[in-house]
């Protein structure tokens, strides 16, 4: 069957989408819309190594190019592919080309847990137990541009969000289900597979970051050996547990120094550090710089560049 609205080129779906992300994000910065899910980012500057956690979401690039490196593996996307995190994932982010004339523009949508499952359950899923990094780069798809560019233009319709933004972000999930990699992106959400359980424990791990980690009592919550635990552990996050919790204390720890203005023990001791030798051994280590002198380059940093 002839279809009534031939799909357009993926040059060209670029090309609207960074149209409409331009309007949405007038100024450097990531902008928040009003579909809840969905948020902009443009900058007109390569950027520094920027430490964040990525949330499970789609991230897609109109214009620019960008790499995500986690524990020391680095993953380069740009406006011909997207990328997936299936879960938190601490990654230091940085990006590659963006000038004033040619901004960097990009979207993200957070992934729904209970929306992956519910796709993923009525696809008649194929249930192995593979387990596979928490991140993943494909190339994109006409389909899958295409319902992206219609969720972008609801906005221009507000009225129209609350019934059609749920049914286009399915659409858009099933799309990234369909991909190359999508049989391994199913995984996390499929109850009793390895991928499923380690994202129960990196769930664990961030809620009780400053809590002593017991890998043994963490393997027992989410029904694994510790042997086990570690193994897929690592497969998904290029790192063991304890390695984890580290950067997730360390990160805080780093947002409290720059919001709420705390001395380097007390936020160390916040993040669940006893020893603030040790806590400053292990951020500098990690950024680079002390925590006050990291401190102040950050705030100059972010004065500089808003």
């Amino acid at each position: 069957m002839k279809q009534l609205f031939p799909r357009l080129t993926i040059s060209t779906y670029q090309q609207e989408l960074a149209r409409l992300i331009q309007l949405h994000a007038p100024i450097d910065g990531t902008h928040n819309s009003a579909i809840n899910e969905l948020c902009f980012r443009r900058a007109s500057k390569e950027t520094e190594p920027t430490h964040t956690v990525n949330m499970p979401s789609l991230y897609v690039i109109a214009q620019g190019s960008k790499i995500a490196t986690l524990a020391g593996e680095n993953i380069r996307y740009d406006s011909a592919t997207y990328m997936v995190t299936s879960v938190h994932l601490p990654v230091i982010g940085k990006i590659t080309h963006a000038s004033p004339q040619i901004p960097y523009l990009s979207l993200q949508l957070t992934l729904s847990p209970d929306v992956l499952l519910d796709i993923v359950n009525k696809a008649n899923p194929q249930r192995n137990r593979d387990t596979g990094r928490g991140i993943l780069v494909n190339r994109s798809t006409p389909p899958l541009l295409d319902a992206i560019l219609r969720l972008v233009q609801l906005l221009d319709t507000p009225k129209d969000i609350p019934m059609l933004a749920p049914l286009i972000v399915r659409e858009i999930f099933y799309r990234v289900l369909q991909g190359e990699q999508g049989t391994l992106l199913r995984q996390f959400a499929l109850v009793g597979s390895y991928a499923h359980s380690i994202s129960q424990a990196i769930h664990l791990i961030n809620r009780n970051y400053s809590e002593p980690l017991v890998i043994s009592e963490l393997a027992k919550k989410v029904n694994m050996s510790s042997t086990s635990l570690h193994k897929h552990f690592k497969k998904v996050t290029a790192m063991s547990p304890l390695q984890y919790q580290k950067i997730i204390r360390l990160q805080t720890a780093r947002r409290l120094l720059l919001m709420e203005n705390l001395d380097a023990a007390t936020a160390g001791f916040r993040v669940g550090y006893e020893s603030p030798s040790q806590f400053n051994r292990e951020y500098s280590r990690l950024f680079g710089r002390p925590p006050i002198s990291d401190v102040s380059h950050l705030r100059v940093s972010l004065y500089d560049h808003p």
